[in-house]
């Protein structure tokens, strides 16, 4: 879901990360030399470089190190610990990166002057020095070599900060965590605000828990898809490919047709690459498969709507899961607001097996221009949200965030609630779902539909046997994920 979410990407420059402006020649910024760089060798290490290629691409198209990751390290000829190694700079340097901009400047005598591609060669070392505890030789050395690279001329000054960087480690993170809120959000590489928010939203102890596991690598889990596949098909490949996969609970209860898969390297195998390929399996996190499992009405349904379907993972686990539950797949209508989603989504749906009755484009927050008249018996929007729960799977939005975007959020969250009511069937069923903790955007949401004129015909009802589905963020665990559902009293 929080591909289809708004991180805050068009926020305004003031509230990304401090991108230094620059323009002067001068020997500790030095101007681009973009097209030499290409050709000009370098004793920094491939995989130093490729997380510098990585990081230098998210900060001038706003782009996902996931995806960069995906494109230009995964796919490159560098060992298989080069490209561990490079995936975890690039994304930690992406996770840490307002932090690393704090050090950085503290560091620095003059930091509007330090060209942005220089900054970038230094992010690297100052994530290796702070947050990886990598010798301070090493780290320095390489960092050097980093900004010789970008910036022949402005490798002393690079020599000069990273040195200071590491004498300033000692006191990092610049007061007690345990009673100065500000030291704790640097510590685990937080904006203030966005720690604030946490603990008031979650409590201390919790808060801590979420933003330490953000720091920590996503486990990796796959759904099986029931039309395609068996679970026991499923496991006996990656058997053969040498991984023990093993079936999920989330908080004592089973998610159906969830396995964890404890390497990642073997969706390079060549027998789990078919699995994917003929449609058999998905990677999805465990708390995502929960929240399909979770809205799906317990008895089939003669129409269902899905309100935010993106690219049809959730479709394509909705009707997983209703063949499971129901021993056939329901009527599914699927509406997204952008062309290109619904093409992919058809796309996907034929390759899993997924009926889809119609993939529509349109505004959910209009939906009466959408689909006129029309009532389903169970209506699932998969809200745009911050993405908060997700954050290690997308370590960008935490500074791309505001809490102005996130209000925004929530009042389209709000909007697509009233929207959809009008197209519930009598009795009928509304679900609700986000992959955030946030608040503000899930029971502040509630609350005000269910306060709401559109809401006073509807009432929270049992999902997953509970009031709602909160799945937490801590070491180890699944995503962060949110989910409500509602029933139409008339």
């Amino acid at each position: 879901m929080a591909g289809r979410a708004s991180d805050g990407r068009n926020a305004s420059r003031g509230d990304r990360p401090r991108k230094p402006q620059g323009g002067s020649s001068r020997a500790q910024g030095g101007g681009s030399a973009e097209p030499a760089r290409k050709e000009r060798p370098s004793k920094a290490s491939p995989a130093r470089l490729a997380a510098l290629d990585v990081g230098r691409e998210v900060r001038r198209r706003d782009a996902y190190a996931q995806d960069l990751i995906a494109a230009r390290i995964d796919k490159s000829d560098m060992s298989p610990e080069d490209r561990a190694f490079a995936t975890l700079l690039a994304l930690g340097v992406a996770s840490c990166v307002g932090t690393l901009d704090e050090a950085l400047d503290r560091a620095l005598n003059s930091p509007a002057d330090v060209q942005d591609d220089v900054r970038d060669a230094l992010r690297i070392a100052v994530y290796e020095i702070l947050f990886l505890n990598k010798s301070p030789h090493a780290a320095v050395d390489q960092g050097v070599e980093l900004v010789r690279f970008v910036q022949p001329r402005a490798a002393g000054l690079g020599n000069a900060v990273l040195r200071r960087v590491v004498a300033m480690k000692e006191a990092f993170p610049f007061g007690d965590p345990t009673r100065d809120v500000a030291a704790l959000a640097r510590l685990h590489a937080f904006p203030l605000w966005l720690a604030k928010r946490l603990i008031a939203d979650v409590g201390p102890q919790a808060a801590v828990d979420f933003m330490r596991a953000s720091n920590e690598p996503a486990p990796l889990f796959v759904a099986v898809n029931e039309i395609e596949a068996t679970l026991e098909e499923v496991r006996s490949t990656f058997a053969q490919a040498g991984s023990a996969v093993a079936p999920v609970e989330i908080d004592g209860a089973a998610v159906p047709g969830c396995l964890r898969v404890p390497d990642p390297r073997v969706l390079q195998d060549g027998r789990v690459k078919r699995l994917f390929a003929q449609g058999k399996v998905l990677v999805s996190d465990a708390a995502s498969q929960l929240v399909a499992e979770s809205v799906l009405p317990a008895h089939m349904p003669a129409s269902f709507l899905e309100v935010g379907a993106g690219r049809g993972t959730k479709t394509i686990l909705l009707q997983s899961g209703a063949l499971r539950a129901y021993g056939s797949q329901m009527e599914l209508v699927a509406l997204d607001n952008h062309a290109f989603k619904t093409d992919l989504l058809r796309e996907r749906a034929r390759t899993y097996g997924a009926h889809v009755a119609e993939a529509l484009t349109g505004d959910a927050t209009r939906l009466d221009d959408v689909l006129g008249a029309r009532l389903f018996d169970a209506v699932f929007i998969d809200a745009p949200c911050s993405g908060l729960g997700t954050l290690r799977r997308h370590p960008e939005i935490r500074w791309r965030l505001t809490e102005e975007r996130m209000g925004d959020l929530a009042a389209l969250g709000l909007a697509l609630l009233r929207s959809a009511a009008g197209h519930v069937a009598p009795r009928g069923q509304l679900a609700y779902a986000t992959c955030t903790v946030a608040h503000v955007e899930n029971n502040a949401v509630v609350k005000r539909f269910l306060e709401s004129p559109e809401g006073a015909d509807f009432e929270l009802a049992p999902i997953a046997g509970r009031a709602c589905v909160a799945t937490r963020l801590a070491p180890g665990t699944p995503d962060a994920h949110f989910a409500v559902r509602f029933a139409r009293k008339r």
